[in-house]
């Protein structure tokens, strides 16, 4: 059994030795999930080759007339479960890259640092759940492992398999125009990424900050890195707390007279935001 024929037709086309990362979906969803990664910057990575997405239809195993993926839970109780035998069919008529990874609620947590593992595989698999869940061998005797988005109950999987595709494609060289856009993005140093401003200079009363419009790069550059501390004590204490502050960051943070409080007290209530031009003298 092959994989859907849903796919597009650079999809179809392109060879398993392709120099792209690799990355199978498997689901009952296979159209869709394809045409989401035809869009913007995904789509422009296959199109290069710098990414190489197949999308499997899991009822394609399916080996009754109904095409059947799912039934009832042994022991009783809500809703259905994606079987055994299709799933474990798709998986192995394709044979896909590993790890091969389960979209579940109960999975590692994914972020910044999994996506930049991932991208380095050389390619993986993610599997869709649907339903109420999985039967239990497809967790225990297929998977490699299981990832999640976040503490939050979807209907399938699907959705999280876009954010973990894209999140790993934007990691991949050559995907990105600019490659200094992924080694400046959030969470990228356990920070926050640093605020941003564009046209118009004044808007409403709202100035874009002076050291953005002075031409003097490596100021810009160390005011950006302080701004991302200010950003990221406000809204994720957590991750500074976690990364701390070294004397050095203290002293960017007091060439702009900005400071953070001390890690121990990161995890005081919030204050509320204001606008940029009231956090220091550069604004």
């Amino acid at each position: 059994m092959g994989s859907s024929s849903s796919t597009s037709a650079e999809v179809a086309a392109a060879s398993d030795d392709a120099d792209g990362l690799r990355i199978d979906l498997f689901s009952i969803f296979p159209a869709e999930l394809d045409a989401m990664c035809n869009l913007s910057i995904l789509g422009r990575a296959r199109q290069s080759g710098h990414l190489d997405i197949r999308c499997h239809d899991l009822r394609l195993a399916a080996s009754d007339a109904h095409r059947t993926v799912d039934d009832a839970p042994y022991g009783g109780g809500p809703g259905m479960i994606l079987m055994p035998e299709p799933v474990f069919a798709a998986v192995e008529a394709v044979s896909p890259l590993r790890p091969l990874l389960l979209l579940d609620a109960g999975g590692r947590r994914f972020d910044q640092a999994m996506a930049a593992e991932l991208a380095t595989t050389g390619g993986f698999s993610l599997l869709c759940g649907r339903y109420e869940g999985v039967d239990e061998r497809i967790r225990t005797h297929l998977v490699d492992g299981s990832v999640s988005v976040g503490d939050v109950v979807l209907a399938g999987g699907e959705f999280a398999a876009m954010v973990v595709t894209e999140a790993v494609a934007r990691l991949v060289p050559g995907v990105l125009g600019n490659v200094a856009s992924s080694s400046e993005e959030s969470f990228t140093a356990g920070l926050l990424e640093y605020p941003h401003w564009t046209r118009p200079a004044q808007f409403r009363g709202m100035d874009v900050p002076r050291v953005l419009r002075s031409g003097d790069h490596a100021r810009v550059a160390r005011w950006r890195r302080a701004m991302a501390f200010v950003r990221t004590a406000r809204e994720r204490p957590d991750l500074l707390a976690e990364r701390g502050i070294s004397d050095l960051d203290r002293e960017v943070l007091a060439e702009f007279d900005l400071d953070i409080p001390p890690s121990n007290q990161l995890f005081i209530a919030r204050p509320q935001r204001d606008h940029c031009r009231n956090a220091g003298p550069d604004h």
